[in-house]
Parts: structure tokens; C-alpha cells; sequence
């Protein structure tokens, strides 16, 4: 998965949801496995589905 706004690649490790204004946002869990200043370090993040794209190396 590529982060649309940060640049991050990572995998989907699981998946949460935020109430905000009394509706339910579907989030993704992503363990970022690479920084697009390059610096190789893992961690996990939570965004919403629609922050993320499939991405895919050919």
C-alpha cells in the first residue's frame, strides 16, 4: 500500500474505525516498511481506506 499524502509503503497488518461526528470511518493498519526519505525503520500507522492505493513492483 502507498500512503497518497506521506509517500509511506507498507503492508496491511490489520484494520480499526474512528466515530467522528457520529459516523464510522474504516481504518487501515500499515506497517510502513519504507519512508520516503528512505530511512528503513518499521512502524505501524492508522489512516483511513481512503488514504491509501495498491501498490505494486513489477
Amino acid at each position: 500500500m502507498l500512503n497518497q499524502q506521506s509517500g509511506h509503503l507498507g503492508k496491511v497488518v490489520g484494520y480499526g474505525n474512528y466515530l467522528i461526528n457520529n459516523v464510522h470511518t474504516v481504518t487501515l493498519k500499515v506497517l510502513v516498511a519504507e519512508t520516503t526519505n528512505s530511512h528503513k525503520r518499521e512502524f505501524v500507522v492508522e489512516d483511513t481506506v481512503s488514504a491509501w492505493i495498491r501498490w505494486s513492483v513489477a
